[in-house]
């Protein structure tokens, strides 16, 4: 089901005006994208897009005041369908009474904001975008480990939570516990929030929930941060055959990005936390072109075609 927002939350997050058009403030929004009718006020409506917010900045409604009477009616009528969410007005630009007559007829909402145009388009868009963006829930800790976000995922009692907790001592940021809100913000990018309820709180077996803002300070937590690694903790099958170099890079899927996943076996005696740190380093590394296991393949197939030249 695709998700919604209402014209009404609009008004209050950006405390904009309502000029006419009140019935409609129960409008749904689905769509991020702004729109500027420029054509459409010279009459061309072909491909109006009506499910988007209209924005009216200062070159629109000046080219509107060419127009001939008997046409600003028609473009304002049509402007204000049954399909569109609302139009907004920027600049604290006065609003044409044929638009505040068309809007009241079919009762679309006409919004005033004295932002500029760009700056109204931009504050709405990115208010759009996080709350229509796609989003799921998955199990798992998200820490904030050297400005990587890294989401541990694994089954129950398999110690992310203790790892986390470990993480937080050294010196890293804990986002979420037990259960991380993902949403797709852009192409390939994902963010990662806790839900209001346990925000901020770490559940420890043995000890109990703790609140790791209140016991560490406000630099051990943060509200969100960008997932850029998957580490999957298991508990160790001797007969599994590990990755020992780091040249199969894996992924795993969320939402519709493809994201890096390292695999670490748990068993006693090893730690998970310094473990995570090396792998969140290793990560900014290859993402600055340096990649560890590429370049000791390279030396060892250097060594032994030396070592066959010797031969020869």
């Amino acid at each position: 089901m695709p998700k919604k927002i209402k014209v009404a939350d609009l008004v209050r997050h950006f405390h904009m005006e309502v000029v006419c058009g009140e019935e409609g403030l129960k409008r749904i929004i689905t769509v991020s994208d702004m729109y500027r009718p420029g054509l459409e006020m010279a009459g061309y409506f072909t491909y109006h897009p009506h499910e988007r917010v209209q924005i009216l900045g200062k070159t629109e409604l000046a080219f509107y005041q060419t127009l001939p009477e008997e046409e600003r009616w028609d473009r304002m009528y049509r402007l204000c369908s049954e399909e569109t969410p609302c139009v907004c007005v920027s600049r604290g630009l006065a609003v044409p009474d044929e638009l505040i007559k068309a809007a009241t007829e079919r009762q679309t909402p006409v919004l005033r904001s004295k932002l500029k145009t760009t700056a109204l388009i931009s504050k709405l868009t990115d208010l759009l975008e996080n709350k229509l963006a796609p989003s799921t829930t998955i199990h798992g800790v998200l820490v904030d480990v050297y400005g990587v976000g890294v989401l541990i995922t694994g089954g129950s009692g398999i110690g992310k939570s203790e790892t986390a907790l470990e993480l937080v001592k050294r010196g890293h940021r804990l986002i979420a516990d037990d259960a991380v809100e993902i949403r797709q913000t852009a192409e390939n990018i994902l963010i990662g929030n806790a839900p209001e309820l346990i925000r901020h709180l770490l559940e420890i077996r043995g000890v109990g929930i703790i609140n790791v803002m209140t016991l560490f300070g406000a630099g051990a937590v943060r509200n969100d941060t960008k997932i850029s690694l998957v580490a999957k903790l298991e508990t160790w099958q001797q007969e599994k055959q590990y990755d020992r170099l780091g040249l199969d890079e894996e992924t795993t899927k969320i939402i519709d990005t493809n994201v890096p996943l390292v695999t670490i076996p748990v068993r006693p005696g090893r730690n998970l936390a310094i473990i995570l740190e090396v792998a969140a380093m290793n990560y900014r590394l290859k993402r600055m072109g340096y990649n560890a296991a590429h370049e000791f393949t390279n030396r060892l197939t250097e060594t032994m075609n030396a070592d066959m030249d010797n031969l020869d």
